[in-house]
């Protein structure tokens, strides 16, 4: 008994030494350089100022973060839209072939994102495989021109964030009592009107857990801008690494890193209200 509370002390400690020296800390000093200065060589010089922040509202880091917003929103809708009925498929379809479906959503995950990424180079561009299958089929005289393009962001980020819609998603189906839709099929609903009034409010824990684990990493993917958009456009992600690297003015950098994990924390409150709404409605 001695030895199991020693060794439950000794993990629980370890874990919370390394959190504090590798999430806690290095948070800490960016909120901390946010309120500085940079000044010369110095990157950053401590102060208690608000002028990084009072930056932030210019119009044009405003314009920034709206097509970022806007952006992540887009990817968030199409992701929902393309896996919502494939998770409804994987959750219906035979254990034995279930598993092999799931291992196709798990597999990119075997792989490095910006490895998955710059592969999506040999699919988009003029001699890739995308072009060379319209050119093949007639519906093209010429190449698209796909790269270096907002369309080419757009399918860069979903192809890297679908699996994070789907999973969870297929959890909510594949937990949903089909009792619930067949009362509701005796009952004389129309197959729309099932999924609306019965399915979707079922479902509404996985949908909101695959929107924010969409919507919040596309805000600061700014490698799938980088290498598929030719860093042409500006988003926050992008923004933010360029203060550091290129800029070198930390303390601005370190205030729209803070402004984003503000934006983040608030979402997920969002999403634990609406999950525990959603808990309370189950039980009444």
């Amino acid at each position: 008994m001695k030895d199991s509370r020693f060794f439950r002390r000794v993990v629980v400690t370890a874990i919370l030494a390394w959190m504090v020296l590798f999430a806690f800390g290095p948070n800490l000093l960016v909120l901390l350089a946010s309120f500085g200065h940079s000044r010369g060589a110095a990157f950053v010089e401590p102060g208690l100022s608000l002028h990084n922040y009072l930056r932030l509202l210019e119009p044009a880091y405003g314009r920034i973060l709206l097509s970022s917003l806007w952006l992540a929103g887009g990817v968030t809708i199409i992701c929902l839209v393309c896996g919502y009925p494939f998770a409804a498929i994987l959750a219906r379809t035979r254990p034995p072939w279930r598993n092999w479906l799931l291992l196709l959503v798990v597999i990119p995950f075997w792989t490095n994102s910006l490895v998955r990424t710059y592969a999506m180079i040999a699919i988009l561009n003029a001699n890739g495989i995308a072009n060379r299958l319209l050119l093949a089929a007639g519906l093209i005289q010429a190449p698209l021109p796909m790269m270096y393009s907002d369309g080419a962001v757009l399918v860069g980020l979903i192809y890297a964030l679908l699996p994070f819609m789907v999973l969870p998603l297929y959890a909510a189906l594949e937990r949903l009592d089909q009792r619930f839709v067949e009362a509701a099929r005796d009952l004389g609903a129309t197959p729309v009107k099932t999924f609306v009034r019965i399915i979707v409010p079922l479902t509404m824990p996985g949908i909101v857990s695959g929107c924010m684990l969409v919507f919040l990493p596309a805000l600061g993917m700014f490698y799938v801008t980088d290498v598929l958009g030719g860093a042409k456009g500006m988003l926050l992600g992008n923004f933010i690494r360029d203060q550091f690297l290129t800029s070198r003015d930390w303390p601005f950098g370190s205030a729209a890193s803070v402004a984003m994990t503000v934006v983040m924390g608030f979402m997920l409150l969002l999403y634990w209200k609406s999950n525990t709404r959603l808990s309370r409605r189950e039980w009444t």
